[in-house]
Order: structure tokens, then C-alpha cells, then sequence
């Protein structure tokens, strides 16, 4: 019954608000020869874990869109850590003894999304990377070799749902990946439906390494293709930079996916990167609810697989710079409902 209503709500949603991603899904196949199915691509963690269709509760449960004094902002409240820190969100509102929806309600969406991030938890004003960025910026800092998918090491030290299907897709196309994780902080997904994670990661060998061993730089070394998500800083600490990476051989390839760009520290996930950039639906009052389930995640992911196909082809040597709320921003930007 859920793929029934899926369905639906996917052929609707590509004929108003995802048109672009087709285009995004024909070049990565016209450059590897790989299809994509794009209703699999975004609605196969729901249909497995048997989501509802959401509404201003995501399909997932952890994220909110709340109505603020001046507008809307989402609350992804996705971990321990945000829960524990809600009581610490109210004080900043001013609002200690408030329900975070009555909170919001007194409160600028701006502002809730302020004292939320400052806390790092998590949120997002409806809208509000709108035209802010290009879905993917690209940086050269190595020289070019051109050079196609097949055999390639890809090294993904991603984690979630963006980033490891980015790394799906390459394997697909022929590249070797290789998922490294770290001893002391595994990747999220693993504690989520068993057979999504599976589905991602099918055929991709797997390394836990010791970071602050140094032994992350020497799994690196003979990498074709990274595709990370963490904060530059958090990979300069262990002595792991880009750009060296890219200047050590010719046609290398660096994914970077962060939230709002490499240079903005604001955390995001699927559904509130999703609600910055205007990726929403709305209710029959016109008031917005979430669309499909943590919708940037996949459609950051398909960005971050074509832009490596596209660098290889350019010769590689580059830094791809990609932002989820850029990556929903620029379906919403297209749509029929503007952004």
C-alpha cells in the first residue's frame, strides 16, 4: 500500500518539483551507461521501513516544521545529543517551560534557527538558501588525467544516505569502493533498517581504522576518488587535507558534502536541508509539509554521481564543493511553485 501511495506522490513530485533531477539522473547515465531508477534512488528507506507520507512531521519522525512568528522553520531533533539539548533550545527563546511549537510560535524563524544551530541542533528557515548557492562548485587543485569509473578506488568515508549513494553509483558504473569508518563513531545508517544499509553498500568492501592513528592518511593513499561529509576542520585534525590529496597525483577526485558549503559550520540532514531550499509540498490550506522522506539526502547523492563522472571526463584534479540545501534548492527553483 505505501509504494501504491509513493508512486503517486513521486509522479506529482517529478512533474512539480523534481523535473531538474531527471535531467541530473540522464547525464550520469549517459556518462557510465548506468540507469537510474529514481523512484528506487528516493523512496527506498521508506518503503522498507514502511513510512507514512509525512506532513509537518517528517516521514523518518525526527524532524518538525514548525510555524514561527513570520513564517516556517524546521527542528530535526535526529539524535540523543538533540533531545538532551532541547530544554537548552527553550532558554534561548526565552521560553523554558514552553512546548517547542508554542516556542516557535512566539519566535522569528530566523531566530529559532539561530539558537538551534548554536547548540548544534540541527534546523532550517523555509526557504532560505534559495538562489544562495550552485548545487555543485567546483575547485582544481591538481593537474588532469582523464580517465572513465572502471577500477578506480573509491574511497567513501560518508556516512548516512548523500554520500554513500554517490558511492553506490560509482560502483555501479565500475569503480572499487572501499567504506572506511571509524573505530569510535560507525556510520549512523548502521542503526537503522538493516537492509537499506545493505542495499547501499552491496559489493563495497569494508575498513574500520583507528583515526587518530594516522591510519586514515595511509588508507587514502592510493585513492582514485574520495567522497567524504565532514567538516574540513574535523579532517585537517587528522591530517588529512583535500587539496594535498588532489595535488599528489594527477586525476584525482575530492567529494566534499556538507550541508550549506565547506565554508558555513551549520549541520543539516535530509529533511531539514530540504526545507532550506524551498523542497517542500504544500497542504490543501497552502501551508508546506514534507515532501518524500529526508528528499536532499538522495538528491544530493545523484548530484554528488554525476559531478564525479563529469570531473573524470573534464580530467579530474578537482575539488567537488557540494551543498544539500543547494541540491534541494535548485528542484524547488525549477518548479512550478517558486521558491
Amino acid at each position: 500500500m505505501w509504494k501504491n501511495v509513493a508512486l503517486a506522490r513521486w509522479t506529482a513530485a517529478v512533474e512539480g518539483r523534481l523535473g531538474p533531477l531527471t535531467v541530473v539522473a540522464d547525464d550520469f547515465t549517459s556518462l557510465t551507461g548506468v540507469p537510474v531508477d529514481l523512484e528506487r534512488a528516493l523512496f527506498e528507506r521508506a518503503e522498507l521501513a514502511d513510512y507514512h507520507l509525512p506532513g509537518r512531521v517528517s516521514a523518518g519522525g525526527s524532524c518538525r516544521l514548525l510555524a514561527t512568528a513570520d513564517g516556517w522553520a524546521a527542528v530535526n531533533l535526529a539524535r540523543p545529543d538533540d533531545h538532551a539539548a532541547l530544554p537548552a533550545l527553550l532558554g534561548l527563546l526565552a521560553a523554558p517551560r514552553s512546548e517547542l511549537g508554542t516556542a516557535a510560535g512566539r519566535t522569528v524563524a530566523a531566530e529559532l534557527v539561530r539558537s538551534a544551530q548554536t547548540l548544534g541542533v540541527a534546523a532550517a528557515a523555509l526557504g532560505s538558501e534559495c538562489g544562495h548557492r550552485a548545487p555543485v562548485r567546483v575547485e582544481r587543485h591538481g593537474q588532469s588525467c582523464p580517465r572513465d569509473l572502471t577500477r578506480l578506488k573509491v574511497v567513501d568515508l560518508s556516512a548516512l544516505w548523500a554520500g554513500p549513494l554517490c558511492a553506490r553509483l560509482l560502483g555501479l558504473a565500475g569503480a572499487r569502493v572501499v567504506k572506511v569508518e571509524s573505530t569510535t563513531r560507525p556510520d549512523g545508517a548502521r542503526f537503522g533498517h538493516p537492509d537499506f544499509y545493505r542495499r547501499l553498500h552491496a559489493g563495497h568492501e569494508s575498513l574500520v581504522l583507528d583515526f587518530a592513528s594516522g591510519a586514515l592518511a595511509e588508507a587514502l593513499a592510493d585513492a582514485d576518488v574520495v567522497v567524504e561529509a565532514s567538516r574540513p576542520r574535523a579532517l585537517w585534525r587528522l591530517g588529512v587535507h583535500a587539496e594535498e590529496f588532489l595535488a599528489a597525483r594527477p586525476g584525482r577526485v575530492w567529494v566534499s558534502i556538507t550541508g550549506y558549503g565547506r565554508d558555513d559550520d551549520r549541520i543539516a540532514f535530509g529533511d531539514d536541508a530540504a526545507v532550506a531550499g524551498g523542497l517542500t509540498g504544500r497542504d490543501r490550506y497552502g501551508d508546506p509539509v514534507f515532501l518524500g522522506d529526508a528528499l536532499a539526502d538522495p538528491v544530493t547523492g545523484l548530484y554528488a554521481a554525476r559531478a564525479v563522472t563529469l570531473s573524470l571526463a573534464r580530467g579530474g584534479g578537482e575539488l567537488l564543493c557540494v551543498s544539500m540545501a543547494a541540491c534541494a534548492a535548485a528542484q524547488a527553483e525549477a518548479s512550478v511553485a517558486p521558491c
